[in-house]
């Protein structure tokens, strides 16, 4: 249960993130919001603030924002039976289409037509009454309570998306990456001051275990590492390395100690198994700490520059080495590397958070149809022709994106169901 609430916890987080970054630059830019969703499926709870209604569905994993005239169809065809409240001028402030709810004073209607983009308006029938043709003017803030009983705000052509100017829809398609990204090194400052700060990348020994091989040795907590063996030790990570590769094999230490002497001393390293199986050597050290401020908070964008850099490169040897499935990993390998973290404790989900975070938001940048890199390639392509594709074509080039991704996450969750199950 502990995995699950924890699991449910950092997507949120993620998806809150992501989707708030468009959200708000599509604000900035003019455009209407309609929905703030966190999950998919039906509606459990709604809360409207401003023009935007903020949803939480019953499936917590993902979530969007629904930015008028973006991917939607017509909230309301012709023939729909629907029901009106109206102010004292006669004009339109609520369309009620959810069939399970019917409103006091609401006036009962058939649309005939429609038009709440341009002329706002609505035409119909009273009470299903033919010779009884009516129209009403639609106030620009009127609301519609649509079929799954979700009440929005109506989408004026002028607040619709593909109003907005070129740049500012760019920056709004760029936004949800770019936050996850900021996301990322907020999570990994935060991680610094949790553990008391960063790990030095210096050849100086840090905390040492009671009762280790390098207590025994003598070792004492600010030595410095200089040579192992005939290999010369310049950092904390080439000494792990060392004496990882080297389980139970005598190893001599040259050690510069606190008090400014020097020393040769021999230590056999403690064979322990690692989590793919192999024996690895420890001397029971932990990595010295740099604490101060500066340390933790540069650690945030370092940290998530070298995982990006990481990124990139697993991504480039698609193109060099093959592209194989196991590259990928999808919720079931997701939710099985939370239980393991949620083992270990806070620091290990902050952790994964802040990686998490940045495999989402660099991900969510590739040209590809349906994800926000594919948009901006889409935005991209508009400014290059200096004019916008037709939406017939933008629609299949979505369509055909969006196939090859649940395509991928078939193929990807059905690898991770065998790799954790089967195996």
């Amino acid at each position: 249960m502990t995995t699950i609430i924890t699991f449910i916890i950092v997507f949120s987080i993620l998806v809150i993130f992501h989707e708030f970054g468009h959200y708000y630059f599509a604000k900035k830019a003019g455009i209407l919001v309609r929905e703030f969703a966190i999950g998919f499926g039906p509606k459990i709870f709604s809360y409207r603030k401003g023009e935007t209604t903020f949803t939480i569905r019953i499936l917590p994993i993902g979530g969007y924002v629904r930015m008028a005239g973006y991917e939607e169809e017509a909230d309301i065809k012709p023939g729909t039976p629907i029901g009106l409240l109206l102010n004292e001028m006669n004009e339109v402030t609520l369309i009620n289409n959810y069939k399970k709810k019917q409103l006091l004073n609401a006036v009962p209607m058939e649309i005939s037509s429609i038009d709440l983009e341009n002329k706002l308006y609505v035409e119909g029938y009273i009470a299903g009454d033919e010779t009884n043709l009516v129209r009403y003017p639609v106030l620009r803030n009127a609301m519609i309570i649509e079929e799954d009983g979700t009440e929005v705000q109506i989408a004026p052509l002028d607040v619709q998306f593909q109003s907005a100017s070129l740049p500012k829809r760019m920056m709004t398609n760029f936004a949800g990456p770019m936050n996850n990204i900021i996301l990322a090194i907020v999570a990994f400052i935060v991680l610094a001051f949790l553990q008391g700060g960063v790990v030095s990348q210096e050849n100086t020994l840090g905390t040492i275990m009671p009762d280790s091989v390098a207590e025994e040795a003598g070792l004492k907590a600010g030595d410095r590492v200089v040579q192992i063996d005939d290999e010369k030790v310049t950092s904390w990570f080439e000494m792990v390395e060392i004496v990882r590769v080297n389980p139970e094999t005598e190893l001599t230490f040259h050690i510069e100690s606190t008090e400014g002497t020097e020393k040769l001393v021999p230590i056999t390293p403690v064979a322990n198994e690692a989590a793919d199986g192999t024996e690895v050597g420890q001397i029971g050290v932990q990595a010295a700490l740099k604490t101060s401020l500066w340390d933790k908070i540069s650690f945030g964008f370092s940290q998530t520059w070298f995982l990006m850099i990481q990124l990139f490169t697993i991504l480039g040897s698609m193109f060099t080495k093959g592209f194989s499935i196991d590259m990928f990993g999808g919720p079931v390998a997701i939710y099985a590397a939370t239980e393991s973290v949620v083992q270990v404790g806070l620091i290990a989900i902050v952790n994964w958070l802040a990686v998490l975070s940045v495999n989402l938001g660099i991900v969510n940048m590739l040209p590809i149809p349906g994800l926000d890199g594919g948009k901006l390639l889409l935005n991209i392509v508009e400014g290059i022709r200096r004019k916008p594709l037709s939406e017939e074509k933008e629609g299949i080039i979505t369509l055909i994106g969006i196939g090859l991704l649940l395509l991928l996450m078939v193929l990807v969750t059905w690898n991770d169901i065998q790799t954790y199950f089967f195996n």
